[in-house]
């Protein structure tokens, strides 16, 4: 079952060109088409779609010197489905005639840093074009000064080349499909209110919307491949191993319903990818309705208490959905929120474009000061980077098994990975790190399984969050840090204080003295609500990015300022203090699809 059924957007690139004829345009021919299949090949050779194929790129037909040969350019990008663009130049060109002028579309433009001709000067005219029209876009230009026929990609300009693709893959990618909304409300989380404004306005995707007993109907009716839940049934048994039973004597429940209770789970798994993704099979089964699905590319499930007071909790089909891994192998997992927290959804669905990997759904439960950390374990002190205190991520066991951290980077740290560079051992690796335990049956009276799993430390992450302020519209705060290990003793009398049934991650942020990353508590004690996306990597940057795209202002972060990279025309909101030149750039611009 492909966990990507849609088509992804490709890049589109415009190479520029003197338009003048007689001697200039003809000079200059060659070498601007090379640095346009230059760019193609580099793209294609470092970039991915979330199903592991190589991202395409589409190269106008013809240098574009003039309006005329921009219009043939943008007619093929329209019929070759062009997400995002980049113009490329090694020269002057004429910059309001040559421009893309799609206002959705994130646009860059690669001026070449030489001195024989001015593809420098056509950068910062255009540039100034783009912003005078209200169309902003992102300017790439080199540091050195490179010789003219020089058709390598320098690091610098190789990483804003990247950070560019990345955020406009995501954009382009998000527009046009859908969140579905499992549910309604649960608990009273702001979150799981879900705001059809945010996601039509800033992300360009719909809301569908389902009621939770859609699940009891497909249930009830088997509409499921019965012949994918036999084999996802005998996986399960192989490969997920049940742990202790925490509850007390008064909610110990039999092994004939644990039995029931692991059938459903399962088929909730099946039925809740179906819903978003649909499924061909249903249609052979006489369900041609059903077999579509919602064209979801994200979703949430509302859970407590509606549904988890009478039946099975949805832990089990949130982690195995948004791992990078089932029973029918490795592929590109499936966000779905806890709780029906669209919030949090949106910021998984933000990680996993970005970095094509698993997201972690957890609450920020807790930060555990060094003096408390000592009170409660017979004097430990926490050290290294956990020495100015730690925060607890954890959830109802609802959390990717990628996040075991049992996968590894090209270092050998602990990481969250591509379903494609994970081996067949660390698949192995994080199913045996998870245990699945009977659910706390005051917390879900209906059963069901909790994972529990303690992620490794020293990976770097990243937690950010999606928050709705009213007044302002969406705003994003992220934190780059660590996971952290404990000593068995010392995790388990911390964790056992909350609930040992669900997934832990021990987190310090990187602390820079700065504004609330002058220590760990403040970023505990300032953040926007209860739950965090943690994502593998310090990929804060390409969030920043990303949200300056969608015109979402960032109002809380520790990247290093010169790892930021926004439109140029952010800097005609100052260039002093950056943060409140974005709230500035974000409000006049508004939504990118309002």
């Amino acid at each position: 079952m492909n966990s990507t059924p849609f088509t992804f957007p490709k890049i589109g690139i415009r190479p520029t060109i003197d338009g003048r004829l007689g001697g200039v345009r003809e000079s200059l021919e060659t070498s601007t088409m090379q640095m346009a299949q230059t760019l193609a090949d580099f793209y294609t050779n470092n970039l991915r779609y979330l199903n592991g194929s190589p991202v395409e790129c589409v190269i106008s037909d013809s240098n574009i010197g003039g309006i005329r040969e921009a219009a043939d350019c943008e007619e093929k990008f329209q019929r070759e489905g062009v997400g995002l663009s980049i113009t490329v130049t090694p020269c002057w060109c004429y910059g309001s005639e040559t421009m893309d002028m799609d206002p959705h579309r994130p646009k860059a433009i690669w001026g070449f840093n030489g001195t024989e001709r001015p593809g420098a000067v056509y950068l910062a005219a255009a540039l100034a074009g783009h912003t005078q029209k209200g169309l902003p876009a992102f300017g790439i230009y080199g540091k050195d000064v490179l010789d003219s026929g020089d058709l390598s990609i320098p690091e610098d300009v190789a990483e804003k080349l990247l950070s560019f693709a990345k955020a406009g893959i995501a954009v382009a990618y998000m527009r046009g499909k859908s969140y579905l909304s499992m549910g309604g409300t649960s608990m009273g989380i702001a979150g799981s209110v879900v705001d059809s404004v945010f996601w039509q306005k800033y992300l360009g995707m719909r809301v569908e919307a389902i009621d939770m007993t859609e699940f009891i109907g497909r249930m009830n009716n088997d509409m499921y491949d019965p012949l994918e839940f036999k084999k996802a049934f005998e996986w399960v048994q192989k490969n997920c191993k049940q742990g202790k039973d925490y509850n007390d004597q008064a909610h110990i429940r039999t092994r004939d319903q644990h039995d029931k209770e692991w059938i459903d789970s399962i088929k909730m798994a099946l039925i809740a990818r179906d819903l978003m993704v649909g499924n061909p099979k249903l249609k052979d089964l006489g369900f041609g309705e059903q077999s579509k699905g919602h064209f979801s590319i994200a979703a949430g499930f509302q859970g407590q208490r509606q549904w988890t007071d009478y039946f099975p909790n949805g832990d089990f089909m949130e982690a195995i959905l948004n791992s990078s891994f089932d029973w029918n192998g490795k592929r590109a997992p499936y966000m779905l929120a806890t709780e029906n927290d669209a919030l949090n959804a949106a910021g998984m669905l933000f990680g996993q474009l970005l970095t094509n990997s698993a997201q972690v759904f957890a609450d920020l439960r807790t930060y555990w000061s060094p003096d408390a950390v000592s009170r409660v374990s017979d004097g430990y002190q926490l050290e290294g980077l956990a020495s100015d205190g730690i925060l607890h991520l954890i959830n109802s066991g609802s959390a990717a098994l990628d996040g075991t951290g049992e996968q590894s980077d090209l270092d050998g740290k602990p990481s969250m990975k591509p379903h494609w560079d994970i081996s067949d051992e660390e698949v192995q690796k994080c199913l045996k790190q998870t245990s699945w335990h009977p659910s706390m049956g005051e917390y879900f009276p209906g059963g069901g399984m909790s994972s529990r799993f303690r992620t490794k430390g020293g990976m770097d992450a990243t937690m950010i969050r999606i928050n709705l302020a009213d007044g302002l519209g969406p705003c994003i705060q992220i934190a780059e840090g660590w996971t952290v290990d404990l000593p068995d003793e010392v995790h388990d009398t911390l964790d056992s204080r909350t609930n040992p049934t669900w997934p832990t991650t021990w987190f310090a942020p990187r602390l820079n003295g700065t504004g609330v990353f002058c220590s760990t508590y403040e970023v505990m004690n300032n953040w926007g609500a209860n739950h965090c996306v943690m994502t593998a990597g310090h990929v804060g940057d390409l969030y920043i990015t990303l949200a300056s795209m969608l015109r979402i202002p960032v109002y809380m972060h520790n990247v290093d300022r010169n790892r930021i990279f926004r439109p140029s025309a952010w800097r005609s909101f100052g260039t002093n203090n950056l943060e409140s030149a974005d709230f500035r750039a974000c409000q006049s611009y508004g939504p990118l699809y309002s």
